[in-house]
């Protein structure tokens, strides 16, 4: 976000709880900051509002705008604005006041309106020209379960209404492809809220999908000299405290206790059970780069209030490796990585990229000098590869810095997936040697990565960018066969059969439906090809071909259509 689109939503934000006073006096505010595709603010309404309310919100709003008030920025002494603040009966602003270390803060007023803000806003309300609502929602003040429930409400803001109107009709096609439900639609998964909210049971159709993506993962792997590993699910805890996780991650696992007393964690990661299988040899230079792989599922507790769908849940797998090597072959494994992503996105359908690097986080492991070289490794690597790149200061992992990978989806929206993440802590809080050609003892580095990420949220991806229409080489179904009476039921099933032994995910329809009604309900289904049968295409040993984006096909012989398929799916188109 630009610092110009910036302060237009902060503005907005700001704003749009001046609305909702003057509406409804008593409600209490919180925070309203600027987000990726919008604004929002928190409050505490007098009365609950509903989506209902947003329509009356936005007209006040437009007062506001049209009233063109000025930002005018000033500043309070502590006292004097808990004083203020405390008159106005808005508790969180003076628990926001009472956490600032500064002796003064920022207030900002526009006409009968005064805000606690940093800022910076636009000069006047004027400038705001294209302000929308979106919804509503529920947040715990500070995210804390243990604090009030506020209502959240999100709005975007753009310069032009234009660029607002490209905005909405893109949020509309997003509701559209929204995986949560296309997943229950077209009967891939289901989250059971009795099992646990954050875990995913997979359909028949969805396991699958999920069984397609894990085999191509493992060729591309074995292809590329990874060697296959399975670690166990729970370790006992000295280990998680060895690897920094405990100190750094324990509120995000699941720890557990057994009856002998001893303390247990369910893997959130898979790195130190690979690092206790290199740990189990003796390794030499020779065995350099040693690529260990694993499909791995691991667990983390996270918050009820983030999880979403298949992008954030609590047990997920992980297409994980880790790279033991010397620090010379760093740059090239690095650069192996950056390609194997690019030549995956494109079997899968993504054209575009962007790429991120996340620098020394506040809390970190090692030292400042191991950071820096590893820093100055990633930036070399991505440079000589001509990758464009941003920065992001300070969201490297607790053990090493980072190249994150967001692929742009069909409609235009990135996803986070592929990440590669240099580490030369953890070798070291191991103890981890190798044999150099010269006989003595080293260190390896280490190189944590994943090309897909989350096995369960590229699939939520997947599902949005290809709006559920799934190309035939991942369709979970890749065609039907729709006899037109029962007099075509025996020839129908031997369509199928042949299909089968040809290695064709197929279906056979034969209810007692319409043609027409069957036709639909494939078509609904996402199902790249319907392959109808009548008395003609039995008498030619044909079958008359329907596919899911060009229609009517017309009849063709059944090896014509295998071949047609075979490809389509060759080339993954």
């Amino acid at each position: 976000m630009t610092d110009d689109l910036h302060k237009l939503r902060h503005s907005a934000a700001h704003v749009l709880a001046q609305a909702v006073k003057r509406l409804w006096p008593k409600t209490k505010l919180a925070i309203g900051p600027p987000i990726e595709e919008g604004f929002y603010y928190d409050l505490e309404p007098e009365t609950p509002l509903t989506e209902e309310d947003l329509p009356k919100i936005e007209a006040e709003i437009e007062k506001i705008i049209k009233a063109d008030f000025p930002f005018v920025r000033s500043e309070m002494t502590k006292p004097e604005a808990e004083s203020y603040f405390k008159e106005q009966g808005e508790r969180f602003k003076l628990e926001i006041i009472q956490g600032i270390p500064d002796s003064s803060v920022s207030i900002y007023t526009d006409g009968d309106f005064t805000d606690l803000c940093e800022g910076p806003h636009l000069n006047r309300t004027g400038e705001l020209k294209a302000v929308k609502l979106l919804s509503l929602a529920g947040a715990y003040w500070r995210g804390s379960e243990k604090n009030p429930m506020l209502t959240r409400i999100y709005g975007t803001a753009f310069f032009d209404k234009k660029t607002l109107d490209e905005f909405l009709t893109t949020r509309e096609e997003a509701k559209k492809r929204d995986h949560r439900k296309l997943g229950v639609a077209l009967k891939l998964f289901s989250i059971f809220e009795e099992a646990g909210a954050g875990f995913v049971f997979y359909q028949p159709r969805g396991a699958t999908l999920r069984h397609l993506i894990e085999d191509y993962s493992r060729k591309q792997h074995a292809a590329r000299g990874y060697q296959p590993v399975i670690t166990p699910h729970v370790i006992r805890s000295n280990v998680w405290i060895r690897s920094g996780h405990y100190e750094h991650y324990k509120p995000n696992m699941y720890i557990f206790k057994t009856e002998d007393e001893q303390e247990w964690g369910v893997k959130p990661m898979n790195c130190p059970g690979h690092i206790l299988i290199y740990q189990s040899s003796l390794r030499s230079y020779r065995e350099f780069p040693l690529r260990l792989f694993e499909l791995g599922t691991v667990y983390r507790n996270e918050k009820s209030g983030v999880l979403h769908g298949l992008l954030r849940v609590r047990g997920f797998t992980q297409d994980d490796a880790h790279i033991f090597c010397r620090l010379n072959q760093l740059e090239s494994e690095l650069t192996g990585i950056l390609e194997f992503v690019k030549e995956v996105f494109k079997d899968f359908g993504f054209a575009e990229y962007k790429v991120e690097m996340s620098t020394r986080p506040p809390e970190f492991l090692g030292n400042e000098e191991q950071w820096k070289k590893a820093e100055e490794i990633l930036e070399r690597v991505l440079k000589e590869s001509k990758i464009p790149y941003e920065l992001s200061p300070g969201s490297g992992a607790f053990y090493g810095p980072k190249i994150d990978v967001h692929v742009k989806d069909s409609i235009g929206r990135y996803w986070q997936c592929a990440t590669a993440q240099l580490d030369f802590v953890l070798p070291q809080r191991f103890n981890l040697k190798y044999a150099e050609d010269d006989g003595t003892e080293a260190a390896p580095v280490m190189i944590h990565r994943a090309i897909f990420g989350s096995i369960e949220r590229f699939i939520g991806t997947l599902i949005e960018h290809h709006g559920g229409a799934f190309p035939a080489w991942l369709a979970p179904v890749q065609a039907v066969v729709i006899p037109i009476s029962e007099d075509q039921a025996v020839y129908a099933r031997e369509v199928r059969e042949e299909l089968v032994k040809s290695g064709v995910r197929v279906e056979l329809d034969d209810r007692k439906e319409t043609m027409q009604s069957r036709i639909r309900d494939a078509q609904l289904s996402q199902i790249p090809y319907m392959l109808v049968v009548g008395k003609r295409e039995a008498q030619a040993a044909q079958v008359a071909v329907r596919a899911r984006r060009e229609g009517d096909l017309g009849a063709m012989a059944l090896a014509d259509f295998t071949a047609r398929l075979a490809r389509e799916i060759e080339e993954k188109r």
